[in-house]
């Protein structure tokens, strides 16, 4: 396991180590989407890390799914989130915030002024989503007309500028988890008969768009992407053709010359290794449910530079500690991620 702890350097950056806090929904933002007051704290605790990923933060009103999630496109968003930036750097960690359009995956009752969610096509996910009022079914969403795919584009483009501005140090795309990049991948999600629709290119194209207009606003070096090819949630198939697409995407998405690629696991082991050798830069490895004994292993074989770890970097704000001496865990509290104050959020305790 001592190459995990070895440093490496990732765009901008020099690295202490080669674990990564993968980026966790926690629900415990302020209404208006700014970042709630815990999460400075909660942040900065876990600054061990080599690389913190931040939730995933809409860039518009139209991106947000699920209830107080964070925002990062206005002043309150940008003074809430310069707040955390300023805790994780005293703490010597660089930080990047995950922009995350939820596109369909969105109720409106958990979205200011009750908005219908968009997407590529009009077709709903077929799942349930917790609001105020309990677990509802998740309307149809509107599909985007071809120029509001492109103004979408443009909304991430000024978050990235306002994440930036916030003292992020990056940002990663959030192209996975059935997400409105996803869906644009899948043609279970994506009927559309544009641009944006149809082939491999052009079901690809939106992300790569998006990709390509941060990277021209921020830097190709601040700009990162996570992926999660085969992801099967909430109404995404990727079909046959899913493979294929994503050798497409990474193959163009290299060209960019990011800070890195993200690829959340789904088990296609000779895909993963095509995406080792299509993608030249640094890759973040997440495989959900690692075991501890297990970490490193990636890194160890020259299959990832660095691994990301999500539940036991939240229940273990000394996670490289641990790891280093061989501590035991704390156990993670799935009653507490999502909402709620201190609890299971601020309180995990330290080694002493």
């Amino acid at each position: 396991m001592s190459n995990i702890f070895s440093p490496v350097q990732v765009g901008k950056y020099a690295l202490s180590n080669r674990i990564v806090m993968a980026p966790m929904t926690r629900s415990r933002a302020q209404v208006d989407g700014t970042p709630g007051e815990l999460a400075a704290e909660y942040y900065a605790q876990r600054a061990g890390v080599g690389l913190i990923v931040a939730e995933g933060t809409q860039p518009s009103d139209d991106g947000q799914g699920y209830l107080t999630t964070p925002g990062i496109y206005t002043d309150a968003h940008i003074a809430g989130w310069r707040k955390i930036a300023d805790a994780v750097h005293a703490k010597g960690s660089p930080i990047f915030i995950q922009l995350m359009h939820a596109g369909r995956m969105s109720h409106p009752d958990n979205t200011p002024h009750h908005r219908q969610g968009v997407a590529p096509s009009a077709i709903a996910p077929g799942t349930g989503m917790f609001t105020m009022t309990g677990l509802q079914d998740i309307p149809q969403p509107r599909a985007l007309t071809t120029e509001e795919v492109r103004s979408t584009v443009n909304d991430f483009r000024f978050a990235a500028r306002c994440a930036v501005n916030a003292g992020a140090d990056g940002v990663e795309i959030h192209g996975a988890n059935a997400y409105l990049i996803q869906q644009f991948l899948a043609p279970s999600a994506n009927t559309r008969d544009d641009e944006y629709g149809g082939s491999i290119e052009n079901r690809a194209r939106f992300a790569l768009d998006v990709a390509a207009a941060v990277a021209q606003e921020i830097g190709a070096e601040r700009t990162a992407i996570r992926l999660s090819p085969g992801t099967s949630m909430w109404g995404i198939d990727e079909g046959e053709e899913g493979p294929d697409l994503y050798r497409y995407l990474v193959a163009e998405l290299n060209k960019l010359g990011l800070a890195y690629l993200h690829i959340m696991h789904q088990g296609n082991e000779p895909l993963l290794a095509d995406i080792r050798r299509l993608w030249q830069g640094v890759l973040v490895l997440n495989r959900p449910g690692r075991a501890r004994e297990d970490v490193g292993a990636d890194v160890t074989s020259g299959l990832a530079d660095l691994e990301a770890y999500g539940q036991m970097v939240l229940a273990n704000p000394d996670f490289v500690v641990r790891l280093q001496s061989g501590a035991p865990m704390n156990e993670a509290d799935r009653n507490t991620f999502f909402g709620g104050g201190a609890q299971g959020y601020t309180d995990y305790p330290f080694l002493p």
